[in-house]
């Protein structure tokens, strides 16, 4: 089998270490209570992998968006810890003073790192200080791997071994089928309200996929650039032109685009708004497009039939509204019943994978949000690559020994 490029729990000695582990623990709280914990059982694997190995463990997270360097008590890590207590059963010691000495505990959670000056700006003294703190340094956060932070990179550089946790693993392996080597033809499905926050990822998947099906408002600026009128609907109309610089290019290299040829239409935008099919060439001035009709779903749908690699980020719909959901439903369906091998991230994709209770005939469905993004526009990810070169560096230090 061919070594990662990075280090893995399988590389590493964790009998009688202490190992800081970067994990993804920023989750939704109501009144002081864990109100989705999809995240945190997402790490476990490699929690008790490193405790069954003899490790000790102390883990860090951020969680919400606190004013660096100022300690917020609505956005502590207490009621984590003691949802991770209630978890695996153990003692969780949660510590907001670790500079000088660490609790002597099996498991300890650092408060949220968020609260720390420097950690933004990936600190080098923070970096240090944190990797004083263990022998070995994991991270198990692909969500956050995309951030070049204190806590997801800076500590990577500078702790004794770095290595990635189980579901950082899986997820660039997941990532990686879909991507580097997959299975044709290659379909992918790209929603969201605005063209602007996707287009690096379209552009960068129209060279990789056979079929791009895109949805949602992007699907409305798409429809501008082919001639389309589409009413009041959300529409980028400065970003018109680079859509159709992308319908051309995807003839020109023989790919598909597929454009909706019906469309459910309101006059306003409500659950309880009247929802009206329309072709796409008959959407009124006053119309707004807020999902796919069933001619275009079950096009896409079969589709994806044929597809053998599949990777969906965003809904076509507003799938939130009842009358609007239709399309969406159809397409998770459609994910959900193909013989492919497919993968699903970002916020909307999940929320809509659990509203139609699809999640376990998912191939992989990624925990993250930007990096999954970022990924899918071929960007580096800093906390993957600062993992590679330690692993460089570690297995160079061993071939000298």
């Amino acid at each position: 089998m061919a070594e990662h490029p990075f280090l893995t729990l399988d590389d590493v000695e964790l009998s009688g270490k202490r190992v800081l582990v970067r994990v993804d623990f920023n989750v939704p709280l109501k009144e002081g209570a864990v109100q989705d914990d999809t995240r945190m059982r997402a790490s476990l694997r490699t929690l008790y992998r490193i405790l069954n190995n003899g490790g000790r463990l102390v883990l860090m997270s951020h969680l919400g968006r606190p004013t660096e360097g100022q300690f917020d008590p609505a956005l502590s890590l207490k009621p984590v810890a003691e949802h991770l207590a209630q978890l695996m059963q153990r003692q969780v010691v949660l510590c907001a003073d670790w500079q000088d000495s660490l609790p002597d505990a099996t498991i300890v959670l650092l408060e949220n790192v968020r609260f720390l000056n420097g950690e933004k700006a990936d600190d080098e003294a923070l970096a240090k200080r944190l990797a004083g703190l263990c022998d070995v340094f994991v991270n198990d956060a692909f969500a956050t791997a995309h951030r070049a932070q204190a806590s997801t990179h800076g500590v990577a550089r500078f702790a004794p071994v770095a290595c990635a946790g189980l579901l950082l693993e899986d997820e660039l392996k997941a990532l990686g089928a879909a991507f580097q080597h997959p299975a044709r033809p290659l379909t992918a499905i790209v929603g969201g309200a605005k063209v602007s926050t996707k287009l690096t990822a379209l552009e960068s998947l129209l060279d990789k996929v056979d079929q791009l099906i895109v949805g949602g408002g992007i699907a409305n600026t798409f429809l501008a650039a082919a001639g389309y009128k589409v009413g009041n609907s959300l529409l980028e109309t400065d970003l018109v032109d680079n859509a159709r610089a992308l319908l051309a290019r995807a003839g020109q290299q023989g790919k598909h685009i597929p454009l909706p040829v019906d469309v459910v239409c309101a006059k306003d935008f409500s659950e309880d708004a009247a929802a009206v099919t329309r072709r796409v060439d008959a959407v009124e001035d006053d119309d707004l497009i807020l999902d796919v009709g069933p001619e275009t779903a079950g096009t896409y749908a079969g589709i994806l039939q044929e597809a053998a690699t599949i990777i969906w980020n965003g809904p076509v719909g507003v799938f939130e509204f009842a009358p609007f959901s239709h399309g969406t439903r159809a397409l998770a369906e459609a994910i959900a019943s193909s013989p492919a091998f497919s993968v699903a991230g970002g916020g909307d994709t999940l929320a809509a994978i659990a509203r139609f209770q699809v999640a376990d005939k998912i191939s992989y469905i990624s925990t993250g949000g930007g990096a999954f993004l970022e990924f899918l526009e071929g960007k580096t990810l800093p906390a993957v690559q600062v993992l590679e070169e330690a692993a460089q560096a570690w297995r160079a230090a061993a071939r000298e020994e």
